[in-house]
C-alpha cells in the first residue's frame, strides 16, 4: 500500500512536471515565432522603402502627374503605389503579431508554468498529509489485529487447560465411587481433600478463561471498528480526495491554456485579414 501511495505521489508531480515542460515550450515558439515575424516585419519594410525611393524617376512622367491628380486612376503606377502601401501593411501587422506573441502571450505562459508549479507542489503537500493519516489508520489497525491475536490465542490456551482440568475432576469424582463401607471409612478425607483441590482448580481456570475470553471479545471488537475505520477511510480517500486533488490540479489550467491559444488564434487571424483587406 506505501508503494501505491508513493507512486500516486511520482505520478502528481510528473503530471506537473509535463504541463509545465509543456507551457516553456510553448513560451519558446512564441518568442520564436515573434522573432521570425520581427524579421518578416524588417524586411518588407526595407523592401518598401528601397523601391519607394526610385520612385523619383517616375515623377516627371505624365501618368505619374496624372495618378497625383486623379488617384483614384486606375493605371499600372497605381496599381504600384497600393503594392508598396500594402507592403508597409503587412510589415506593420507583423510588427505588431511580433510584439503581441513575444510579450502578453509568451508572459501568460510563462505565469501559467509558474502558478502550475505552485499548485502541484501545494496539492503534493496535502496527498502526502492525507496519505499519511490514511496509513496511520491502517496501522492501528495492524495493532489491533495483533493484540487480537494474542488474546485469542491466551483465550485458546486458557480454554484447553480448562476442559483439561475439568477432564481430570471427572475422572477424580468416578475414582472416588467407594467399592466398600470399610474402603469409604479409611480413604473418605483423602477423596474429599483432593476432590476440593480438583474443584477449586477447576473453578481457578473457568475464572482465567472467562477474563481471557473477555479481553478477547473486547479486543475482537476493536478491531472490528478499526477494519470498518479503515474500510471507510480508505473508501474516502480513493474516491472522494484522490478525484479532488485531481481537479485541484487541473483547477484553471485548461481554461488558462485555452484563453492563450484563442489569444494567439486571434492575432493571427487579425493579421491574415488585414492581409487580405490589404
Amino acid at each position: 500500500m506505501r508503494w501505491q501511495l508513493s507512486e500516486q505521489l511520482r505520478c502528481l508531480e510528473l503530471q506537473g512536471e509535463l504541463r509545465r515542460e509543456l507551457l516553456q515550450e510553448l513560451a519558446e515558439f512564441m518568442r520564436r515565432r515573434a522573432e521570425v515575424e520581427l524579421e518578416y516585419s524588417r524586411g518588407l519594410e526595407k523592401l518598401a522603402e528601397r523601391f519607394s525611393s526610385r520612385g523619383g524617376r517616375l515623377g516627371s512622367s505624365r501618368e505619374h502627374q496624372s495618378f497625383r491628380k486623379e488617384p483614384s486612376l486606375l493605371s499600372p503606377l497605381h496599381c504600384w503605389a497600393v503594392l508598396l502601401q500594402h507592403t508597409r501593411q503587412q510589415s506593420r501587422e507583423s510588427a505588431a503579431l511580433s510584439e503581441v506573441l513575444a510579450g502578453p502571450l509568451a508572459q501568460r505562459l510563462s505565469h501559467i508554468a509558474e502558478d502550475v508549479g505552485r499548485l502541484v507542489k501545494k496539492s503534493r503537500d496535502l496527498e502526502q498529509q492525507l496519505q499519511d493519516e490514511l496509513l496511520e489508520v491502517v496501522s492501528e489497525l495492524q495493532t489491533a489485529k495483533k493484540t487480537y491475536q494474542a488474546y485469542h490465542m491466551e483465550s485458546v490456551n486458557a480454554e484447553a487447560k480448562l476442559r483439561e482440568a475439568e477432564r481430570q475432576e471427572e475422572k477424580r469424582a468416578g475414582r472416588s465411587v467407594p467399592n466398600t463401607t470399610a474402603g469409604a471409612t479409611e480413604a473418605g478425607p483423602l477423596r474429599k481433600s483432593s476432590l476440593k483441590k480438583g474443584g477449586r482448580l477447576v473453578e481457578k481456570r473457568q475464572a482465567k478463561f472467562m477474563e481471557h475470553k473477555l479481553k478477547c471479545t473486547k479486543a475482537r471488537n476493536e478491531y472490528l471498528l478499526s477494519l470498518a475505520s479503515v474500510n471507510a477511510a480508505v473508501s474516502n480517500y480513493y474516491l472522494h480526495d484522490v478525484l479532488d486533488l485531481m481537479d485541484c490540479c487541473d483547477t484553471g489550467f485548461h481554461l488558462a491554456l485555452g484563453q492563450v491559444l484563442r489569444s494567439y488564434m486571434a492575432a493571427e487571424s487579425r493579421t491574415q485579414a488585414s492581409q487580405v483587406q490589404g
